[in-house]
C-alpha cells in the first residue's frame, strides 16, 4: 500500500510538500500540486484519516444513540442525519439502546472513548450526568426528538400540540370516548403528548381513558395490542384511539380487527408520530406527521457547526421545535 513517501518520490518533491498540498495547510505552487495529485491517483494513495484526525483534533465522525430504527420515526431521522453528515464530510456510528438506561450508558462510554467528535442522542433521561461529563471533555452533544435536559441543545417536535390537535380533530368527528395509548411519562415526548391530550379532553369536558404503558421496552406492536384490549375493557363505548407511535397503532388495529370492531365506523385510530409505514397499511393510518428527515438534517448541521467552531466562538444554546402536520387517512 502506497504511503506519503511513495507519493513524494514519484512527484519528485519533499514529503512535507505533499503533506501541505493534501492538507491545504500552506501555499503550494499549482504545477507542483498537479504533479502530487497525479502521483496520488497513479499510486492509489489513501491517507490515514484516523491519524490525520488525531493530529488535527477531529475524527469527522458522529455517534448517534437511538432507542431503535426498525419501523420507527428514528429510522427516517437517522437517514437525514447520515445524508447531511456525508455532505459535510462526516461519518456516522449508530447505537441502538431499546430505551434501556444501562445499554445507553454503555453506548455513551464506548463513543466517548472512541473516535467521535459529537453525539446525537434520543435519551432515556437516566444518564444526564454522564452526558454533561462527556460535554465537559470537549465532545459536542445534541438531543433529538427528546429534550430531556434543558442545558443541552435539541431538535424536537411540538408533542403537546400533537396530542391537543388530535383530540380536537376526533371531537369534530363526533368522538366522545377517546382513549390514549402512550409511553413512559419519564420520557418527555410521551409526557408532552399526554399534557396536550389532557388539555383538549378537559376543554371538551370528556372523560380520559389512558392505557397502562407497562409493556416491554421497544415492543410497540405488542404494547399497542395489549393497551387496546385494556381500553376496550375499561371503556366499552370507546370510539377513538390515539397512539403515541405508528407501531402501537398497528397493534391497536390488529386488536380491533380480531374483535370485529370496524375501523373507522366504530373506532377511529390516529397516530401522534407518523411514519412512512402508516401510509401503506391495508387500512392506511391517519397521523400527525413529523418532518423527520428535516429534523435529522437540522440536528446534524447544528452539531457540526458546534464541532468546527473555535472555542471562543461556539454557537449559543439552541432548542429548535418543528411542527407536525395532520395527514388524514382511512382510519378516521
Amino acid at each position: 500500500m502506497a504511503n506519503l513517501k511513495d507519493v513524494a518520490k514519484l512527484a519528485r518533491v519533499d514529503v512535507s510538500t505533499v503533506s501541505r498540498a493534501l492538507n491545504n495547510t500552506s501555499y503550494v505552487h499549482s504545477e507542483t500540486k498537479k504533479k502530487i495529485y497525479a502521483a496520488v491517483e497513479q499510486l492509489g494513495y489513501k491517507p490515514n484519516l484516523i491519524a490525520k484526525g488525531l493530529r488535527q483534533g477531529k475524527r469527522h465522525t458522529l455517534g448517534v444513540v437511538v432507542p431503535g430504527i426498525n419501523f420507527s420515526i428514528f429510522g427516517e431521522i437517522v437517514q437525514g442525519i447520515e445524508m447531511e453528515a456525508r455532505k459535510l464530510g462526516y461519518g456516522v456510528m449508530i447505537c441502538n439502546t431499546k430505551d434501556h438506561p444501562e445499554a445507553e450508558e454503555e453506548c455513551l462510554n464506548r463513543l466517548r472513548n472512541g473516535l467521535v467528535d459529537g453525539i446525537i442522542i434520543a435519551s432515556t433521561g437516566q444518564n444526564a450526568q454522564l452526558l454533561r461529563d462527556i460535554m465537559s471533555s470537549g465532545i459536542a452533544i445534541m438531543q433529538m426528538v427528546r429534550k430531556q435536559d434543558k442545558t443541552i441543545g435539541s431538535v424536537v417536535a411540538d408533542y403537546y400540540a400533537c396530542g391537543y390537535e388530535a383530540v380536537k380533530y376526533l371531537a369534530k368527528k363526533g368522538c366522545r370516548n377517546i382513549g390514549l395509548i402512550n409511553g413512559s411519562m419519564n420520557i418527555i415526548p410521551y409526557k408532552e403528548r399526554y399534557k396536550g391530550y389532557h388539555k383538549a379532553m378537559k376543554e371538551h369536558e370528556l372523560e380520559e381513558h389512558v392505557a397502562d404503558s407497562a409493556w416491554s421496552k421497544g415492543n410497540y406492536f405488542k404494547g399497542g395490542y395489549d393497551a387496546t384490549v385494556q381500553l376496550l375493557k375499561e371503556a366499552p363505548a370507546l370510539d377513538a384511539i390515539i397512539v403515541a407511535v405508528d407501531m402501537q397503532g398497528i397493534g391497536a388495529i390488529r386488536a380491533l380487527a380480531e374483535r370485529q370492531i370496524a375501523i373507522p365506523e366504530k373506532v377511529k385510530v390516529i397516530s401522534l408520530t407518523g411514519h412512512s409505514i402508516g401510509s401503506v397499511l391495508e387500512t392506511a393510518m391517519t397521523s400527525m406527521e413529523m418532518p423527520a428527515w428535516q429534523m435529522g438534517e437540522q440536528v446534524t448541521k447544528m452539531i457540526i457547526e458546534s464541532i468546527e467552531a473555535e472555542p471562543e466562538n461556539k454557537p449559543s444554546l439552541r432548542h429548535m421545535v418543528f411542527e407536525a402536520s395532520l395527514i388524514e387517512r382511512e382510519t378516521t
